[in-house]
């Protein structure tokens, strides 16, 4: 055989094999998860709710058992069963979830693709239950054709939008159809947690008037229906959209510097996209030519990408983001081009520098107007009041001795503006040091995280470093402050600080209380039976309420208002 003859042979056969294999069939390409739901520290999760995983790649239904994909209150498996419907894998618990507990839920390596590619390593995320069951039903909240739409290109696709995450073996051809008056149309129907699409198999007619409907059997990861079938109709116009989408703005800007570390980045298109292709292979994060885990997301109208990592971003490092031309809209036309731009996190990579407090940090308590407390308290340390006097020191017997005062309640001494010398000029400087100590919290720049929580922060570990939120942070749950002896935690927070009742902040590794800062312009507010731990710069009040703990510093510019509390110098 001559070469000449054998060259077009082999590559005949090539392209043969190459269009023969789905691009989710490639070997060589790991899978991994997209998306989940809970989502990772997700708390007051419905007792009755299924657990569901998205892979970026189609996967072998023979490997996603209930081997692979377990699920845990600390060490007892939790017993269920696991299905797959496209990329989405679900467990539906045998029965309902403890109330008030943390689950684990683990996807493992021996999950794999169609071509037999396993995921990298193991994947975990944990969510925390509610007492309650989930009993309210799901709603459609939006619809892309909308209800009543004329002009409706031929090649568009059809998406429903639901209020919650729905049981993807629910979502078939089935329970979500269109019809052209009583003719039915053939076509797909694919779903990603909170959106369905129906895809035809063949182009619309043109000016014709259809009506796609969601029946009732489509239900929640709950169990609970549509309360009934949901119907709109659009008409279509004279061709298909060859209209190609383009990337309106980005977030954050390209080069921008000094970027949150918990930053969620974001691209809005210049009309809506398809779901299905708007996933963690499309729009991609990295450093260098390292990957960075997350969780991509279409927003409700279809027009605004996120990109969440799965863990903060590093200490003033160079990310690149990108959305490649797998991007498509509705009527499947890919972006126009891609888009890729960097950008600088913030904060320094040596340790955050403690606030110093001067001799404000003599004081286990310091107030300007009054300290109240309604017995019996527990105080180590010394407690203080200035410029008011010491008649504004209530509950307390205050056992007067020169230029300080006593009181069984409190293991140190008592001080207030008007005893003896050097107590009036010594709290002086301790009440400047106070202000000194909240402005220079206040002022630190670039914080390392932005906003984290939207402000609720149950739930959560946190790792060093700078805090920024500008309204109101609440702990409805107990958190977790993880780090060494010499890290240093600073928060700064526009609004108030709301506890709530039994709820603990526990320190984790060998973190220390007095390297902990909370700068709280509005009103701190321990609930009863609580615990705290950190310093507390305070704009107003300070209050604990009945029998809440404190390890700390309670440093308030106006008021601390006690009531049968144990505080205790933080070491």
């Amino acid at each position: 055989m001559k070469l000449k003859n054998v060259i077009p042979i082999i590559a005949m056969l090539l392209v043969v094999f190459i269009s023969g294999c789905k691009k989710d069939d490639l070997p060589g390409i790991r899978p991994a998860v997209a998306s989940t739901d809970p989502i990772n520290e997700a708390t007051s999760i419905s007792i009755n709710s299924k657990i569901s995983a998205t892979f970026t790649l189609d996967m072998n239904p023979s490997t996603i058992t209930s081997t692979n994909f377990t699920l845990k209150k600390g060490t007892e498996v939790v017993l269920g069963t696991v299905e797959l419907t496209g990329k989405m894998a679900t467990f539906t618990p045998s029965e309902n979830l403890s109330p008030n507990s943390i689950y684990t839920a683990t996807i493992t390596t021996g999950a794999k693709s169609v071509s037999g590619e396993s995921l990298e390593k193991n994947y975990a995320w944990t969510f925390t239950t509610s007492q309650l069951s989930d009993l309210a039903p799901p709603t459609v909240t939006l619809t892309n054709p909308v209800n009543s739409a004329i002009g409706v290109s031929l090649n568009h696709l059809v998406v429903v939008t639901f209020s919650e995450p729905m049981d993807p073996l629910t979502i078939n051809v089935l329970t979500f159809t269109l019809k052209q008056g009583s003719t039915s149309i053939s076509g797909t129907v694919t779903n990603t947690s909170s959106t369905a699409t129906f895809t035809p198999t063949v182009n619309l007619e043109p000016n014709k008037i259809y009506t796609a409907t969601v029946s009732t059997a489509v239900k929640d990861l709950a169990g609970n229906a549509l309360i009934s079938n949901h119907t709109f109709s659009f008409t279509t116009g004279d061709a298909p959209d060859t209209m190609l989408p383009m990337v309106n703005s980005i977030d954050p800007l390209s080069n921008a510097t000094g970027v949150a570390r918990n930053k969620v980045v974001a691209i809005t298109f210049s009309e809506a996209m398809d779901p299905s292709t708007i996933t963690d292979l499309t729009f991609t994060l990295k450093q260098g030519e390292t990957a960075v885990t997350g969780t991509v997301e279409l927003n409700l109208d279809r027009t605004t990408a996120t990109f969440t990592p799965s863990n903060v971003l590093a200490v003033a490092t160079i990310y690149t983001a990108k959305i490649s031309t797998g991007a498509k809209d509705l009527a499947g036309n890919a972006l126009a081009s891609k888009t890729e731009w960097s950008f600088t996190t913030g904060g320094s990579s040596s340790v955050l520098a403690k606030v110093e407090l001067g001799t404000a940090g003599n004081y286990v308590i310091l107030a300007k107007t009054t300290i109240t407390n309604i017995p019996t308290s527990d105080i180590t340390g010394d407690i203080a009041l200035s410029p008011a006097a010491t008649s504004f020191i209530t509950g307390f017997v205050n056992t007067l001795a020169g230029d300080h005062a006593t009181d069984p309640q409190v293991h140190g001494n008592i001080y207030a503006a008007t005893m003896d010398p050097p107590t009036p000029i010594n709290l002086t400087t301790a009440v400047n040091n106070m202000i000194t100590a909240y402005n220079d919290a206040a002022g630190r720049p670039t914080p390392d995280f932005l906003e984290l929580g939207t402000g609720n922060i149950g739930g959560r570990t946190l790792a060093p470093g700078l805090y920024k939120w500008a309204g109101t942070v609440t702990i409805p749950t107990d958190i977790t402050i993880s780090g060494s002896a010499t890290d240093v935690w600073i928060f700064q927070i526009g609004g108030g600080l709301i506890m709530s009742s039994a709820v603990n902040v526990t320190l984790g590794g060998t973190a220390k209380a007095s390297n902990i800062f909370w700068q709280v312009a509005g009103q701190a507010n321990f609930a009863s039976d609580s615990h705290f731990e950190g310093v507390i710069l305070g704009m107003t009040s300070i209050t604990f309420q009945t029998n809440a703990t404190f390890n700390g510093r309670a440093l308030a510019q106006t008021a601390v208002i006690l009531d049968k509390n144990i505080i205790t110098t933080p070491l």
